[in-house]
């Protein structure tokens, strides 16, 4: 007899070993390892902001002060997309956010509110 029932309940087990192990390497894959700091954000910003072309991910890495783990420079491009400061095409990355308006708005909520 080639299997017998200690050696399938031992295959059993070891491909439920396996599975599990899987599914939580799968589930800590997806989370990321590093997330920024205030000042690695405000780096990622700056080089984003000074360039007068689009960037790829790569040129903005290479222009950093200092090296960043790309699962964490991909969580900046994330959250910067989000709040509308970055536009992601395919020619590349490049700011959109206009300073000048959220200046203007503020200046204008500012004379219009009356405080008693």
């Amino acid at each position: 007899m080639l299997f017998n029932y200690k050696t399938h309940k031992f295959i059993y087990n070891i491909s439920i070993y396996y599975s599990i192990n899987i599914y939580y390497i799968i589930k800590m894959l997806k989370k990321p390892l590093h997330y920024p700091r205030l000042d690695t954000i405000l780096n990622v910003e700056s080089v984003i902001r000074n360039a007068k072309e689009p960037l790829s991910k790569n040129e903005i890495d290479r222009r950093l002060i200092k090296q960043i783990m790309r699962p964490t420079l991909n969580v900046i491009f994330d959250y910067l997309e989000k709040s509308g400061k970055i536009a992601i095409l395919k020619e590349g990355i490049i700011w959109i956010y206009k300073e000048d308006i959220s200046r203007k708005l503020k200046n204008k909520l500012d004379k219009g509110v009356v405080v008693m």
